[in-house]
């Protein structure tokens, strides 16, 4: 597998989550300052700067002002969108569940998969394709990319045992994640494999996924609209 030089703030950006994760940083611990890492990384203020304002938007960092950034202390977050394991959900309606494997393989990642996964153009992703089943009927389509750094063994999972989902919260602990649902008219080889009427339309959902170092996965998840619903239960304080 090719391997290309991260960007420089993205560098800075993990030699900070590698300090937190390994525990050499705890909570209120002041970072190094932007010139501070300027020196250190051999970059302009303006990469340091960009490394650090990434951090404190993600609530990773916050920055006080005249006094400098610090390790943000660790608050419990809750989810609108449950991230849920698809064979478990299916099971929980009493019904029975399995996938079949479609795709599985490494490949250079087109310009719009790295910009998504911030990889340099053309880095190698790991991309699968999945077709999960309730009752003997296709209800899910999955296509994913997985950043190699935080599943190096990815393509070595026997994902009928468990959903790739399931897979990656073990070895990369998501923390967050981005979801944009929409209607569309699937393509023929996915209209094929979900068992659709031809002109029928689907429910696509784009989810980016987050662990504390980076983006792991971007997945398109693609549903029949009439055999699928998406719901969520809400609370609030």
């Amino acid at each position: 597998m090719t391997r290309h030089p991260l960007p420089r703030y993205q560098q800075i950006r993990h030699f900070i989550l590698d300090r937190i994760e390994c525990g050499d940083w705890s909570e209120s611990h002041r970072v190094p300052s932007e010139n501070a890492l300027c020196q250190q990384f051999g970059v302009s203020r303006m990469t340091a700067r960009k490394a650090l304002q990434e951090l404190t938007t993600s609530g990773v960092l916050v920055r006080q002002q005249g006094l400098g950034t610090f390790v943000a202390p660790l608050r419990p977050q809750s989810s609108m969108l449950t991230i849920r394991n698809i064979a478990d959900e299916i099971r929980e309606r009493g019904s029975s569940y399995y996938n079949r494997l479609v795709h599985l393989t490494e490949t250079p990642a087109a310009p719009a998969i790295a910009i998504s996964l911030e990889l340099p153009e053309s880095a190698s992703v790991f991309h699968s394709i999945l077709v999960h089943y309730e009752n003997e009927m296709p209800i899910q389509w999955e296509e994913r990319h997985v950043n190699p750094r935080f599943a190096p063994d990815y393509l070595h999972q026997d994902f009928a045992h468990q959903p790739p989902n399931v897979y990656l919260n073990q070895v990369a602990a998501l923390t967050a994640a981005t979801h944009k649902v929409e209607a569309i008219l699937p393509s023929e080889t996915v209209a094929a494999a979900l068992a659709m009427e031809p002109g029928a339309p689907c429910l696509k959902i784009t989810r980016r996924s987050w662990c504390r170092k980076g983006v792991v996965s971007l997945t398109r998840l693609l549903h029949p609209g009439n055999r699928y619903r998406l719901g969520d239960h809400l609370q609030f304080s």
